[in-house]
């Protein structure tokens, strides 16, 4: 298993593996989001993305091809979108999702109010329009 950025000729594949998972790719195009995708077999298995504003990150679409589920391979596709926010300079990193609450407190997020996100964060597409309110909006800092 190979995690290293995204392949501009993969871009269709994280779109399947983003509708199998039933995470948005409407602004994939416009948005300046970062991949790292797990490669396994020359296929693409899993991704996950880093949004920057500012100092903060939006980190979404991770997902996780069916098969590869329960390996690890979400936890380290988180650790590697971490290191790569650290890298960057990123104080916080923030994520809304509707079903992987347990898994991201796992790992150090912690749930905060939507409006308590850093404001660059919240004029992202994802906080604006794509995301529904309904979302848990968590956080962490990085080290």
């Amino acid at each position: 298993m190979e995690l290293r950025p995204l392949q501009e000729t993969e871009h269709a594949d994280i779109r399947v593996l983003l509708s199998d998972n039933k995470l948005p790719t409407e602004d994939l195009d416009p948005a300046a989001i970062e991949f790292i995708v797990a490669v396994d077999d020359a296929r693409v298995v899993g991704v996950v993305g880093l949004e920057t504003h500012a100092n903060a990150g939006l980190l979404r679409s991770l997902a996780v091809d069916v098969a590869h589920r329960s390996t690890g391979l979400g936890a380290a596709l988180v650790q590697a979108v971490e290191a790569r926010a650290r890298d960057s300079g990123l104080s916080q990193l923030v994520l809304l999702t509707q079903t992987a609450e347990a898994f991201f407190a796992r790992r150090g997020y912690a749930v905060i109010d939507r409006s308590s996100a850093p404001p660059p964060v919240q004029s992202s597409a994802e906080f604006r329009s794509i995301c529904p309110a309904s979302a848990t909006c968590m956080s962490k800092l990085l080290s």
